[in-house]
């Protein structure tokens, strides 16, 4: 009968942990939780690698993803603000334009439609003018939703059709001061800013289809892509709601 000992919550037995000149003290069969056993002996733990096991399959088709095809394309978030929304801003005291885009918040909606994908979402940035005075004044109510929108040409892409996108990168921050807009009463002309960001990303269509044991492929929705006379449209939700 093989002898056990126990250390801490891990128990060993037989010869797994031998004794090496140990002393009273450093005696590994006795339950003394203070002392470590392995300092005084060498334990080798084998691990088995886990047996995969036969799955039935119910047929001999699989589902798979087509790549219908990937490009990277940019897409352009623009906003016009009029200086009003500046505090004690104008044409004559601006000594910069500060936009920081919070590109962990973008929200955007997507689509296909043939041969085409469509984008719209918004950039969510923190917008502020230095004065000459050296203030720094932050836009009245906080940060700004800058709308973006994106129409891709996607050759041999079709509704029902699934995108992927890899997380948005700036390229570019452009910012126009000095330009014309129509008051909120409607009556006359005041002075803005023009704020545009540069995003870019890559785009990936791909199309599930069904592969049988030959390696035939059929399209797992034969008319996806069949047109109608009905243009498509569209009703996106909230950004973040859908």
């Amino acid at each position: 009968m093989s002898s056990k000992k126990r250390f801490g919550s891990v128990v060993m037995t037989g010869n797994q942990c031998k004794k090496q000149n140990l002393n009273k003290k450093h005696d590994c069969y006795k339950d003394d939780f203070k002392q470590d056993c392995c300092k005084q002996a060498s334990c080798n733990c084998n691990f088995k690698k886990q047996e995969l096991k036969a799955t039935k399959l119910d047929s001999d088709c699989f589902l798979v993803n087509s790549l219908v095809g990937t490009k990277t394309v940019q897409k352009v978030a623009e906003t016009s603000l009029p200086l009003t929304l500046f505090e004690g801003v104008s044409t004559t005291n601006i000594l910069s334009i500060n936009v920081v885009p919070n590109l962990n918040a973008i929200t955007q909606n997507v689509t296909v439609i043939k041969d085409k994908v469509v984008n719209i979402g918004i950039v969510p940035a923190d917008i502020s003018i230095t004065t000459t005075d050296g203030d720094v004044v932050g836009i009245i109510g906080g940060v700004v939703n800058i709308p973006f929108q994106a129409h891709t040409d996607f050759p041999g892409a079709c509704p029902e059709d699934m995108v992927q996108e890899t997380p948005l990168e700036i390229e570019g921050i452009f910012i126009q001061e000095g330009i014309s807009l129509v008051a909120s009463t409607g009556q006359t002309l005041v002075a803005g800013i023009l704020v545009k960001i540069i995003l870019r990303t890559t785009i990936t269509v791909t199309r599930p289809v069904i592969k049988d044991a030959k390696g035939n492929f059929c399209d797992l929705n034969p008319d996806r892509c069949k047109t109608t006379g009905t243009l498509p449209s569209f009703t996106f939700p909230p950004p973040g709601n859908g």
